[in-house]
């Protein structure tokens, strides 16, 4: 039973603690001395920490390798706001006293339900051959219970067991609903290119005791391997038309949208570069969020560096946006407060919160004007007319 899991860090600071790792990374220095002494990366399922051993490091040296599993006793404390730990004792533990399940983080999602909603998704195709490759992937037992399990990533983002279906799952809902406001887009093969841009991760990664590249992964990469699995379930689709199968290769070696990035073409056509700003937005969202949830306990306002976002990002308050805008209750009791109102499609405004009232079709929203001289509200009693196809958040600001 593992007695400490590293979400726990800000109640045990400044103390001895003594848990299980595993090793991500392991590392032999120099000090200034000349000496050795231990750099290891350490990680559970909630998480991962730097660590250092200065003393006694020779007997350790060899006793133990990357994805090996430990037993620790150190002191947990803060150095430039950053949680680490101190190591004064460890041991290799035996594959006995081993739960994996401690020591890989994993999706909080039913894996079962997201399963059916892309399958949900692919029935909608109205595209025959499209659905029929689609559901060939699917109905392959070896790649359906490697994709609900697998990581999308080593680390950047959705490095979590499930975490390629859940990046999956929220990809195909973005380019559902933003291929409806650009009617040349062929929905149906931008969700195809969305099932199999990273289908290849499956192979490319292990995770049976960490998070790290299979051989195979490191020779090939995602995108060579996805061809090859898209050809042998080719073979069985011989009516498959030639100029789609181009496209859908094209969809998966181009989505990384940039040379340096590995992608040997650059998205060519509308579906790929839908596809590639999409993944790319998911997968930054994603990598943002977990990099506020591991830091939630530091003081500062700003996390440390971003390695996908390329920089640091600040925490703050998220202003959650109303479906239908605000309730009369709302109204009543901040009538006459500041308020910003908010749209896509016509920018801010400012003024004095007085009335809100919703007709068939349409919502009132009713602002005193901030500024009387320079009035930004229609009409003689200054309230704003929205249109129901504009989502209209309301932001105290006084």
């Amino acid at each position: 039973m593992k007695e400490f899991f590293l979400s726990e860090c800000t109640r045990f600071e400044n103390k001895v603690i003594v848990s299980s790792f595993v090793v991500i990374s392991k590392q032999v220095k120099p000090k200034k001395t000349g000496e050795p002494y231990l750099a290891l990366t350490l990680g559970d399922r909630c998480g991962q920490i730097e660590a250092k051993m200065w003393d006694n490091v020779e007997d350790s040296l060899d006793a133990f390798e990357q994805e090996d599993f430990l037993k620790i006793k150190g002191l947990l404390n803060k150095y430039k706001n950053r949680f680490q730990l101190t190591i004064h004792k460890l041991r290799k533990l035996g594959e006995s006293e081993i739960d994996f399940g401690d020591y890989l983080p994993k999706t909080t999602k039913d894996v079962e339900q997201q399963w059916r909603t892309l399958g949900d998704f692919v029935a909608s195709f109205e595209d025959r051959n499209l659905r029929a490759l689609v559901e060939s992937f699917m109905a392959d037992p070896e790649i359906s219970e490697a994709y609900k399990n697998a990581p999308a990533a080593k680390s950047l983002h959705h490095a979590y067991i499930g975490g390629l279906l859940d990046h999956v799952v929220s990809l195909f809902r973005s380019c559902d609903l933003v291929s409806r406001n650009y009617p040349q887009i062929n929905r149906d093969l931008l969700l195809t290119g969305a099932f199999l841009h990273d289908i290849g991760k499956i192979h490319e990664l292990a995770y049976n005791r960490s998070f790290s590249y299979t051989s195979r992964g490191q020779l090939l990469g995602h995108m060579i391997i996805e061809l090859e699995m898209l050809q042998k379930k080719l073979a069985a689709l011989p009516n498959f038309p030639s100029e789609m199968k181009t496209l859908i290769e094209h969809l998966i070696i181009s989505h990384h949208g940039q040379y340096e990035f590995g992608s040997p073409k650059l998205p060519m056509f509308p579906e790929a570069l839908m596809l590639h700003y999409l993944d790319d937005l998911d997968s930054k969202m994603e990598s943002m969020r977990a990099h506020f949830e591991r830091e939630a306990e530091n003081e500062s306002s700003w996390t440390t560096y971003n390695a996908s976002l390329g920089h640091a990002a600040k925490h703050g308050e998220v202003s959650q946006p109303r479906a239908a805008g605000p309730s009369s209750s709302t109204v009543q009791r901040h009538r006459g407060t500041r308020v910003r109102a908010w749209s896509p499609g016509t920018g801010a405004r400012s003024g004095c919160l007085r009335s809100f009232r919703s007709e068939r079709g349409s919502q009132r929203l009713g602002l005193a004007p901030q500024h009387p001289r320079k009035a930004v509200m229609p009409g003689k009693d200054k309230s704003a007319h929205l249109p129901q196809t504009h989502l209209y958040c309301c932001e105290l600001i006084s």
